[in-house]
């Protein structure tokens, strides 16, 4: 709806995907306009600067072709704003929330502004629900509850977008009957993966409990940008006023913020790290920031963003600022990937620092950190060895560090390498336990006994040692 009727014929010019406009002081930042073309062809823009001088506009579609002398701009809203509705669940949209899947438009509920509100922190509640995943290394040591903001950092070639696809798929609320969806946001990826995830939520049955922002490689720049606030405005909606618990996989961050690098560069800002801009720690935790649970509200928005490291590096500023803002981090490994292990979470590197409010009894089960702690330090002793064996070779090991080198080994083969298939917190536990009983009793220092006389099984004890009888004989 037109707010406004005055029209700007004062475009000087264009620079890349950017119109400067002079003397158009009206236009706030953020708000939406038409630009007409001397065709009788209209493109849209958001205003992303205002000065004494300019006001400068970012060009949904592409600039070529604009006349700055005949063409015009005029005011469409004062800020980006999404219609939102309980309908949304079950549909696909582009980046700007339009319909995409040949379906009627919403009728909307609401048409709230896509920056959303910020929460007050007094207001927030504690996340202590647990997520099941369905996937071992995530529920088992990196345990996803409800409000919480857990990345996963993918390397080029490795399948973040499968385990992502699996999570849409798989994810629930454990003992409760309370309405669960899925906000999917994709941002800057190609037509084979579009149709990739397409093709795999309507094979499982996923898109009747999701809700799908698409944004191609080949659509504009700063749409990518109105992606994931308009997917987080639409979770919000659906969250605080229907109750549902929301869980947003937000995918790829890595081209989001190369959006905000290509649209720094144009407006020819001064860069910061590698080029971004400096400003783009508050931007991002301006998207992350919006997960968590509110007082008196029945609903959550859990967030899992997927990003790309550039080289694997860890370090690199898109990887570390995200680090920073979010409450953990799930590491995919380039080596468990090229062993063939499928989903490979390297669980050493990563973490999830609200892990202890969703997990212990009432939620899991009470042996559950103990449990993992045992686990964590057997792996990572094992992993260790294995620096080790490539400089002295195994036979220099002793009889307790060959035990724990299989150990690791077979950790990856059983418990890392988990598979397209499900599997319950309940059976994560009990396989966890069947490897810890592969180790003498004497060696779980980091469980108590009570845990140690019901869940370890004895006829397991000493197979590491007859495995290594067998192995010389």
């Amino acid at each position: 709806m037109e707010l406004k009727k005055k029209v700007y014929n004062t475009i000087s010019y264009v620079s890349g995907p950017l119109l400067f406009v002079e003397r158009a002081k009206d236009l706030s930042y953020g708000s939406l306009v038409n630009i007409q073309l001397p065709d009788g062809s209209v493109r849209g823009g958001q205003t992303i600067e205002v000065s004494e001088k300019y006001a400068v506009i970012q060009v949904f579609e592409e600039t070529r072709g604009i006349d700055i002398a005949k063409s015009s701009v005029s005011l469409r809203e004062d800020v980006a704003r999404i219609s939102v509705s309980r309908e949304m669940v079950g549909r696909r949209f582009n980046g700007l929330g339009e319909p995409i899947d040949g379906l009627p438009p919403i009728i909307p509920e609401a048409r709230p502004s896509i920056m959303g509100a910020p929460i007050n922190p007094v207001a927030r509640a504690k996340p202590e629900e647990f997520i099941q995943t369905g996937i071992s290394t995530i529920d088992g040591f990196n345990t996803l509850v409800r409000g919480q903001k857990l990345p996963i950092f993918s390397g080029a070639g490795l399948p973040a977008n499968e385990i992502a696809a699996q999570i849409v798929r798989q994810a629930r609320v454990l003992g409760e009957e309370e309405e669960f969806a899925v906000v999917f946001a994709a941002m800057g990826i190609t037509h084979r993966e579009a149709s990739f995830f397409i093709q795999e939520f309507e094979r499982t049955g996923a898109i009747a409990k999701t809700v799908v922002f698409l944004n191609k490689a080949d659509d504009p720049v700063i749409e990518r940008l109105l992606t994931p606030r308009c997917a987080l405005t639409c979770a919000e909606h659906l969250a605080f006023e229907h109750g549902y618990h929301v869980l947003v996989i937000l995918t790829d961050m890595t081209n989001y913020c190369e959006a905000l690098r290509e649209i720094g560069t144009a407006r020819e800002e001064i860069p910061g790290r590698r080029g971004y801009p400096g400003y783009m720690y508050t931007d991002l935790a301006s998207i992350y920031e919006r997960a968590g649970r509110i007082f008196g509200r029945k609903g959550s928005i859990t967030q899992i963003p997927i990003l790309t490291m550039p080289d694997d590096d860890i370090t690199h500023p898109i990887a570390d600022l995200t680090g920073y803002i979010t409450e953990g981090q799930l590491v995919l490994s380039r080596q468990l990937h090229r062993m063939g292990y499928y989903p490979p979470i390297d669980i050493l590197p990563s973490l999830s620092r609200l892990m202890n409010n969703g997990i212990g009894e009432g939620h899991t089960r009470e042996d559950h950190r103990e449990w993992a702690n045992q686990l964590y330090a057997a792996y990572a002793y094992g992993r260790d060895l294995r620096k080790l064996v490539a400089i002295i070779g195994e036979e220099a090991l002793t009889p307790r560090d060959r035990m724990y080198l299989k150990f690791a080994e077979e950790f990856e083969k059983r418990m890392i390498n988990q598979g397209k298939v499900e599997r319950s917190i309940f059976d994560t536990l009990k396989l966890g336990w069947e490897l810890l009983s592969m180790l003498p009793q004497r060696e779980l220092t980091r469980i108590g006994r009570e845990h140690i006389s019901k869940y370890y099984i004895p006829n397991i004890e000493g197979a590491w040692e007859r495995l290594e009888s067998a192995t010389k004989g």
